[in-house]
């Protein structure tokens, strides 16, 4: 039994191993990439619109919805990394229905470089909006004793949000094909629409903890302008 895709090797030479996890990130992200060029080729403002473009244009919506009410305020600059982050997790997910298909996010490499984006995706969007000043000097807030605690927290909660995407997918992965062995006719069909179902709210949790870390690093100036504003 395969918990993770790390564990399907499809050929190895020396230090080189072309695991499934490598193999099926590329093929989503070829897919995705084709996907948004075939939708997005021949976009219309006038109807009737493709129903692609409909679909697009819900999702889209609804991505900044979430990310309006996570970061309390416009969505524009934040929609292409957060959008990015939900639809390569969301489609990894839902093509476990595809027999033989095994999520990357079900890999802890996968899951830890989708951390570590939104590790430095923090840094970058509060320097961007605050200053790289009130940036820096958040961490020493409300007293320069609490640096070494907010650089651990920036740590952990990067190290959190990787462990908890791939312990989720890859316990899902797991039940289901417990499941299977057991109990082979009828469980297949509804435990991989369970674990789709799961995919994709995990997909929602990891990007809404994502801007929500985000939104956290622009919070000092914020409050500040608010302070500043007069009656």
């Amino acid at each position: 039994m395969d918990i993770t895709p790390d564990s399907i090797i499809f050929w190895q030479w020396q230090w080189f191993t072309l695991n499934a996890t490598i193999v099926f990130t590329w093929l989503l992200m070829i897919l995705l990439v084709m996907g948004s060029w075939l939708i997005t080729r021949q976009l219309s403002v006038k109807p009737p619109l493709s129903r692609w473009q409909t679909t697009l244009e819900i999702i889209i919506e609804q991505i900044q919805n979430q990310i309006r009410d996570a970061s309390g305020g416009e969505s524009g600059q934040f929609l292409p990394f957060i959008g990015t982050l939900f639809l390569f997790i969301a489609t990894a997910n839902i093509l476990t229905i595809i027999p033989g298909y095994q999520s990357p996010a079900g890999s802890l490499s996968t899951t830890t470089a989708l951390a570590l984006c939104v590790f430095v995706a923090v840094p970058i969007y509060g320097i961007k909006n605050v200053g790289l000043g009130n940036y820096l000097r958040h961490y020493v807030r409300p007293t320069p004793i609490m640096l070494p605690f907010n650089l651990i927290g920036e740590i952990s909660r990067t190290v959190s949000l990787a462990v908890r995407l791939f312990g989720n997918v890859m316990s899902t992965s797991l039940l289901v094909a417990i499941l299977i062995s057991i109990v082979p006719l009828f469980f297949p069909v509804v435990m991989t629409l369970f674990g789709v179902l799961v995919g994709v709210i995990q997909a929602y949790v990891f990007t809404i903890l994502a801007m929500v870390y985000i939104a956290s690093g622009m919070r000092f100036q914020d409050r500040k302008t608010r302070n500043e504003t007069p009656e």
